[in-house]
């Protein structure tokens, strides 16, 4: 085995650091979108709203 004596207190936090780093990488497969995707859905729903805009039906007769 080893000779050190291990401190349980940093091999606790070092296992949690481990799996929360393996559960933030999951999620971000998961939920993840590049800035340029990001950008490109914001400037696709701009266009789209300016283009109802345009075509809103106004009754001010």
């Amino acid at each position: 085995m080893n000779d050190r004596p291990i401190n349980l207190n940093r091999a606790r936090k070092e296992r949690d650091r481990e799996r929360e780093k393996t559960r933030a990488d999951e999620n971000a497969i998961i939920h993840g979108r590049t800035k340029s995707e990001r950008m490109a859905e914001a400037m696709r729903s701009e266009k789209a709203r300016a283009h109802l805009d345009a075509h809103r039906f106004s009754d001010e007769d």
